[in-house]
């Protein structure tokens, strides 16, 4: 406990079971949300009155083991090991205990105080899963507390069980050469915040992160004793330690299971299996996919980037705030040169919160509730199963496929959304695709604009060479970044109708992350553009980049200033394109090859900022440094291409 009386819970427990949900219930709309120290990870993180007393709790990252395959794991296990809480609420999904109770024995290993929350009670009732609290308790030595919590049913139940934590009884009894070398090892480890064995079995199933912790804690001759140990107890087994271990755990899983529930099954279940099915089927997947995409691209595109952007953009700031911010700064500050600032060219009103709150909050809220439609549809999962041997190709597995969709809406929160990889290679490599090859909901609307001008050719021209230089970028990236590949384990929940409260909580606290990140890029992004127009530096960059426009690309000099603002905005590069298109200023061939290099181009400043905070400064500036030639390289091969081809695309 803290000094201040205030208790310390921790959420455990699998991907989508509804921490997150029941998290919101305990602590309401008062949370904090920042990365656990090192690490790209977010820790949700709010205070909350249970039973008459002061609780701050932490909502961790959702976990499959407790022996760590993913940066996720290694949060939430470090959590327990070197954190200070004062018990654990293990929150799992009732239809699929199987699931949840390697955790369970896991906690009992560790000895910490803990409760058990048997989740989403109604889905198991719809599957025709039954199950024996009394026969379960009797297991566990803990009373599992069955919840609804979209529907905060069982919430009062819950809060009791908080507050009057217990140490399981369960406990595993390994072969004997495990249990001697456990001993062992327990024997040479120092106290911890969780029992010396429980670490022990994590050693012994090969835990590679807790190197740190053991480097902190025993000095070099221990740890060479240690692994000694442990390769001495690997000879005597045919398979790795871990899955000897792991498997000795679910032996006691499925008899519990066993002992616990029955099945019965029904139509609902059978449905929602069966459409589930489809949706990941090689063949029928696919009309499904196009269907989806189809309907995002009616809602995100033509309601958010068309009708929205133009309410917002038209009426909302050029009949309203942009002529009455003109008015008050020319009035209050005389000042030409900050007057300027404000509501110039490059004025932190007239272009950063236009193009942020006028262009990019439609769209990118309705991307966000289309987002969490599918999120919680639970179609998501099923479509990067479905994609994950085209993933394969470029080194990635189909989680990948997550954050380059969320990319078609804003590629800015698609790179935080990387985080959802496993490994440091993967999440190197999807930024680099996002920063080079996958356009914008708004930019995307513009390119089809242009597109629709020339011959449909002209179309397949343009998204055959990205989807090209995209997988070849991927497949070449995994050949040089150094790292090991990650296994494709992911969690599938059933298919389900979205839940509007669900969606609204999740689109309110994304557009509270956009207010808060993103929108400052945007101001910082215009004063920088502002200080280098008032230093003549844009004027000079403009004059070096020419003879690369015209001399290469074949395009006219005045395309040179699309490029240019596109590195603010993408969609805004693409709209000084198409200007120069709807002026006669560029042929058909210009088109796509202008198109491509645009797509191509450097990501737009919220991007890269967002780049350097999940990357790195290094890698940002490594990206753009190969990006920007790596663009113009392909845009130039094309040109030549398409003229020595005598292509005309008329």
């Amino acid at each position: 406990m803290s000094a201040k009386g205030i208790k310390k819970l921790l959420l455990v427990g699998n991907p989508n079971v509804g921490k997150s949900v029941i998290f919101g219930h305990l602590t309401g709309k008062y949370a904090t949300v920042s990365n656990y120290p090192g690490t790209t990870v977010e820790l949700s993180i709010g205070n909350a009155a249970i039973k008459g007393e002061q609780y701050a709790v932490t909502d961790t990252p959702g976990v499959n083991s407790l022996l760590p395959m993913s940066e996720d794991e290694v949060v939430t296990r470090d959590i327990l090991i070197n954190e200070d809480f004062d018990s654990v609420l293990q929150v799992s999904d009732m239809k699929n205990l199987r699931r949840s109770l390697p955790i369970t024995i896991q906690l009992a290993e560790m000895g910490v105080p803990f409760s058990m929350v048997l989740n989403m009670e109604d889905e198991a009732n719809d599957a025709g899963i039954e199950t024996d609290l009394s026969a379960l308790a009797a297991k566990t030595g803990l009373d599992a507390v069955p919840t609804t919590a979209t529907r905060r049913k069982g919430m009062g139940r819950l809060k009791e069980a908080a507050a009057a934590p217990r140490k399981s009884r369960l406990s595993v009894t390994y072969d004997k050469g495990i249990e001697d070398a456990a001993a062992m090892i327990e024997k040479m480890l120092p106290e911890a915040r969780i029992s010396r064995r429980s670490i022990a079995l994590m050693i012994l199933g090969g835990d590679r992160s807790l190197k740190g912790w053991l480097h902190a804690h025993l000095d070099d001759t221990a740890i060479d004793r240690l692994n000694a140990i442990v390769g001495e107890t690997q000879a005597g087994y045919t398979q790795p330690l871990g899955y000897v271990i792991n498997n000795e755990r679910l032996k006691l899983v499925d008899s519990i299971v066993s002992a616990c529930q029955t099945k019965a099954g029904g139509s609902s279940e059978g449905f929602s299996k069966t459409l589930g099915r489809v949706t990941m089927h090689p063949v029928w997947g696919v009309p499904i996919l196009l269907g989806v995409l189809i309907l995002m691209y009616e809602f995100v595109g033509v309601l958010g980037a068309g009708t929205m952007v133009d309410f917002m953009e038209t009426v909302v700031f050029g009949e309203l705030i942009n002529p009455y911010a003109i008015k008050f700064f020319e009035t209050a500050l005389p000042v030409p040169i900050l007057k300027d600032m404000f509501i110039g060219e490059y004025g932190i009103v007239t272009m950063a919160l236009t193009y942020a709150i006028a262009i990019v909050f439609p769209i990118t809220t309705t991307f966000f509730i289309a987002f969490g439609i599918l999120e919680d549809s639970g179609y998501l999962p099923r479509l990067a199963i479905m994609l994950n041997k085209v993933f394969n190709l470029i080194g990635l597995n189909g989680k990948a496929v997550l954050p380059m969709v969320l990319g078609l809406g804003c590629s800015t929160m698609a790179t935080l959304t990387t985080r959802i990889l496993d490994t440091k290679k993967e999440r190197i490599i999807v930024t680099l695709l996002l920063a080079l090859g996958i356009p914008c909901s708004a930019q995307l609307g513009v390119i089809m604009g242009m597109l629709a001008g020339i011959s449909a050719m002209g179309t397949v021209i343009w998204a055959s060479v990205v989807v090209f230089v995209v997988l070849l970028v991927g497949y070449l990236s995994s050949k040089v970044i150094k790292g090991e590949p990650s296994d494709f384990v992911l969690e599938l929940p059933p298919i389900r109708l979205p839940k509007l409260k669900n969606i609204l909580m999740k689109t309110l606290g994304r557009i509270e992350w956009y207010v808060k990140e993103a929108v400052p890029l945007f101001i910082l992004g215009t004063l920088l553009l502002f200080t280098a127009d008032k230093l003549h530096l844009l004027v000079v960059i403009e004059r070096a980049a020419s003879p690369l426009i015209v001399g290469l690309l074949g395009l006219p000099s005045e395309a040179t200033g699309a490029f240019l603002i596109g590195f603010l905005r993408r969609d805004y590069g693409a709209a000084g394109l198409f200007a120069l298109q709807k002026q006669g200023m560029l042929d058909p061939v210009q088109v796509v090859v202008s198109l491509v290099v645009v797509t191509l181009f450097v990501p737009c400043i919220a991007q890269f900022f967002m780049t350097i905070k999940e990357r790195g400064m290094g890698p940002a500036i490594a990206m753009v440094t190969f990006v920007l030639p790596f663009a113009i390289l392909v845009g130039t091969v094309l040109n030549f291409g398409l003229r020595a081809m005598g292509v005309t695309l008329q």
